[in-house]
């Protein structure tokens, strides 16, 4: 009976770590070749404390030259573009002096019971060994979250609360 016991209680703690661990919104997959054209999905798991989520807000990092956002069923999708500080060289006799900046998904709504996904095809930095972050603010029909955190060089595995999701090159 006691070895039961046991097995349930640590079947319901590996259950438990499971949904705490998906509970933030992340790009899957999370790892990928540097220097490549790569696609992922931003998964939001919830809405914002009961309320749907309406809009998806991805900051694009420095070293991403080009984003393209994945469109989807009842949602708009806008492009919010940057200059660069230095115009780069694409090859081909293509130079770039603006990227995208931020990719924006709104409509839904995506209720908080549900989980959705938000893809985009980029062009990686060619920086093996790095791990690139994605801010997100998932907005919702009251309130939002922030999924902003990046974890400090000095503790990479950086406890975080609300952590931006990541892609390890």
């Amino acid at each position: 009976m006691r070895i039961r016991a046991i097995a349930a209680a640590s079947a319901v703690a590996a259950v438990t770590y499971v949904v705490a661990a998906d509970a933030h919104v992340v790009a899957d997959p999370n790892q990928a070749a540097a220097g490549a054209y790569f696609r992922t999905a931003f998964r939001v798991p919830h809405g914002c404390d009961g309320a749907s989520t309406v809009a998806v807000r991805i900051q694009i990092p420095d070293g991403v030259l080009s984003a393209k956002p994945q469109m989807k069923a009842g949602w708009t999708v806008e492009i919010v573009m940057r200059q660069l500080e230095k115009p780069v060289d694409l090859g081909h006799g293509r130079t770039a002096t603006e990227t995208v900046g931020e990719v924006i998904w709104r409509g839904g709504p995506l209720p908080d019971g549900q989980f959705d996904e938000f893809g985009l095809v980029m062009k990686l930095p060619k920086r093996a060994g790095e791990t690139i972050y994605f801010p997100t603010v998932q907005e919702c029909e009251t309130g939002e979250r922030r999924w902003v955190e990046i974890p400090a060089k000095s503790d990479p595995s950086g406890h975080l609360h609300s952590p931006a999701p990541a892609v390890t090159l």
